[in-house]
């Protein structure tokens, strides 16, 4: 009876995925202990955001891809309604506007439109596939450029830069030609001044500070200079878990978040980095092989967008706490202390779990 209940449960999981998923969910319980000053309440809050997140992942897994497809076009018209909310009715915090109050809770609509975006791109280009033509990618090129824009507004650079991601690798996947991504970024180029105009200070701040973090060391740039501290001083096999300076004598910022990646490479070094970074390599290796597998093109430009975009989400983060990238929003998958970003990283792990277990269907649909 057991054995039959564990196998129904497991039918529809990547035990390849699954491993990797444990792994580093443990690894993140144990760093969290040490960043958050040796905390049981902190690790059991992110424990239970854990086991939140693993149900999600297993309902996504067990949905039809056929299912996802249906719904594509009504979710994003939802999520742009929410958006639109936010903009009119939305709580402020930290003076950004993102959370909208639905009475029992507040809710972020923008952590939907990572997942709503990709689907809806997807599932344009599915339906042009047989007679695509350039004004097809001009129409999913606006599709993707009215959330990003909605959720810049709040302001939110770091969700803003990962929908954009998640759709613009749609495009990719969907056969975007090199000359137009080639004039895209020369026009962007040739545009970078008034993009620069419409950021915030703050965001200015940042990339400015990127360039030279020593102009303002207790300032915009302490976030940096430390964690820049705390990765140097970790050595080639780190001072060893719970013995970082600079994490346990609070030096570093957002350490249980955004820079916690910064008092893992401290406690645990350079060979603790690479080893960090294989395992995330595994999981994008294994999404990209999901995809190239997807039996209908929805499916393949999805999975594909999916895995692209948490590399994003691994890229940005350890190039914003190393110091190569300006600081935005972006936690580490699986790390970072926070239950949003991880149910929206685990419920497209679910998807490609979907994908994969229903490649078979989808083929012969």
């Amino acid at each position: 009876m057991i054995n039959e209940i564990v196998a129904y449960l497991a039918r529809r999981i990547d035990s390849f995925l699954m491993g990797c998923i444990f792994f580093a969910c443990m690894v993140g319980l144990f760093v969290l202990f040490s960043a958050s000053g040796a905390s049981f309440e902190r690790v059991f809050s992110q424990f239970m955001n854990i086991m939140a997140a693993l149900v999600i992942m297993w309902l996504a897994a067990n949905t039809s891809p056929h299912y996802l497809e249906r719904i594509a076009l009504p979710l994003y018209l939802f999520g742009l309604l929410l958006l639109i909310a936010v903009a009119l009715f939305g709580e402020i915090s930290h003076g950004a506007r993102r959370w909208l109050n639905i009475g029992v809770g507040r809710i972020q609509p923008s952590e939907l439109m990572k997942i709503a975006v990709p689907m809806m791109v997807a599932w344009y280009f599915a339906k042009r596939e047989a007679s695509l033509r350039w004004s097809d990618y001009l129409v999913g090129t606006l599709l993707v450029l009215v959330p990003v824009g909605l959720v810049m507004k709040q302001p939110d650079l770091g969700t803003a830069l990962l929908i954009l991601a998640s759709g613009f690798y749609v495009l990719f996947l969907a056969g975007l030609s090199w000359k137009i991504l080639v004039g895209g970024a020369v026009s962007a180029a040739v545009m970078a001044p008034i993009f620069w105009s419409l950021l915030h200070d703050y965001q200015r701040k940042r990339i400015e500070i990127l360039l030279d973090p020593s102009q303002d060391p207790l300032g915009a740039g302490y976030h940096t200079i430390q964690a820049g501290i705390a990765l140097g001083s970790g050595g080639f096999a780190g001072k060893g878990w719970l013995n970082g300076t600079q994490s346990q004598l609070d030096f570093i910022p957002e350490r249980t978040t955004d820079f916690i990646f910064a008092v893992f490479g401290e406690e645990f070094g350079l060979l603790g980095n690479v080893l960090l970074i294989i395992m995330f390599g595994l999981l994008i290796s294994r999404g990209l092989v999901i995809a190239s597998q997807a039996g209908n093109t929805f499916t393949r430009l999805l999975a594909g967008s999916i895995t692209l975009t948490f590399f994003t989400y691994v890229f940005v983060n350890i190039g914003m706490v190393s110091g190569i990238l300006p600081v935005v929003g972006v936690p580490l998958p699986f790390i970072s202390y926070g239950g949003t970003s991880l149910v929206t990283v685990l419920l497209g792990f679910g998807i490609l779990m979907s994908i994969h277990s229903h490649k078979t269907l989808m083929s012969t649909s």
